[in-house]
């Protein structure tokens, strides 16, 4: 069954002050892997500056990696964003050093899918395949 939209576009970026960016590095390049055409932003991005880019690049999905320990604060400030400027189709997903005691509100919040440091990037994959793919519009 072929994808009539293309590959599925995934933003991967490391909010805040966290200087690690190793793990986003290996799942980025697991998903370019995969047929995924990933934009990397970088270190030390805002939620703000996450959200304008995978507007202006049409992203399916958001990949929020945060190892700093404000993953509540800053997953809620991207899925505000996306609300604010009519953007919550882009599924919104993230992995780093995330209490389970978080996890449910995290999802609760809107976070679509929550990796944590035992996922392997076959299991973010599969993930992403599939749950990230709306139906093209017709």
């Amino acid at each position: 069954m072929g994808v009539a939209a293309g590959p599925i576009r995934v933003v991967v970026a490391k909010p805040g002050l966290d200087g690690h960016d190793r793990g986003a590095k290996v799942i980025a390049r697991a998903l370019r892997d995969a047929g995924m055409e990933v934009i990397y932003t970088g270190l030390h991005q805002t939620p703000e500056q996450i959200v304008d880019t995978a507007i202006q690049e049409d992203a399916d999905a958001i990949g929020l990696s945060i190892l700093s320990g404000a993953h509540n604060t800053l997953f809620a400030a991207v899925i505000d964003l996306l609300k604010e400027r009519d953007a919550e189709d882009i599924i919104v997903f993230g992995g780093g050093i995330i209490p389970e005691e978080d996890i449910a509100p995290l999802k609760d919040k809107g976070v679509a899918g929550i990796f944590t440091p035992g996922a392997t990037t076959g299991t973010i994959v599969e993930w992403v395949r599939e749950n990230v793919r709306q139906p093209a519009a017709s």
